[in-house]
Order: C-alpha cells, then structure tokens, then sequence
C-alpha cells in the first residue's frame, strides 16, 4: 500500500472543489484532501498541514493564483503545485513555468487528476 499524501485544492469553485475531490478520492481513498477557496485561505491550510500536492485554480478574488503559488513556492519548495485554469495565457504560462510550476487545464477530470497522482507517485 503506497503511503498517505495531503492534496491541498484551491478554488473559489465549490463545485470545482468538490469534483476534484470525488476524483482524489476514487483513485487514491486513504489520501487526506484539504480545500481552500481563496489564495489567502491556501497559505493558512498550507502551514496549518503542509501538503504533498497543490492544485491552484488561477482566478479568484482577492490573492489569485499566482500570487498565492508564488508564496506557497517560497515556504513550500519541493512540493509540486499544479495551476488549474481554463485560461492559460502565454504570459502566465511562462511565469509559472519559471517557477517550477505544473498546469492542469479545466474542466477537471478524473483522467487529468489520474495523470496528476502518477506523477506525485512517481518522485
């Protein structure tokens, strides 16, 4: 049995909150899912019980997702961060790639999820 990993999602979506957890739990049912609906939000849950994985929506009132990834990079270095977004603009595309950051584009999918957890597995 693979060991129990902690997937931080961030989105101010509930139902996007709620799909990526039904998939989380479909494939891998002894993993801990927090949820946080803001930028802000993700930062307390983050330090409150440091994840293994983050899937940060990109748009979202008050701290985005960048913005919020980009402090969560900081305090969180080894952790993957993927950004979940529909909208994924060359600028933002670059910015996170710099950053060491992974995309995951929406609407989110049992398969995209799948793909997600492989490759958590795989380090």
């Amino acid at each position: 049995m693979t060991s129990s990993k902690t997937v931080l999602i961030v989105d101010d979506s509930r139902v996007s909150r709620m799909m990526a957890r039904q998939y989380l739990n479909s494939l891998r049912a002894h993993w801990v899912v927090e949820e946080a609906a803001t930028g802000e939000e993700s930062l307390v849950k983050a330090r409150h019980t440091p994840p293994d994985l983050i899937l940060m929506d990109v748009n979202m009132p008050g701290m985005g997702g960048i913005a919020a990834a980009e402090q969560l990079r900081q305090e969180f270095p080894a952790v993957p961060i993927s950004l979940l977004t529909a909208n994924v603009q060359t600028a933002t595309r670059e910015r996170a790639t710099a950053m060491g950051i992974g995309f995951v584009e929406k609407p989110i999918t049992e398969a995209r999820i799948a793909q997600l957890v492989a490759t958590l597995e795989a380090a």
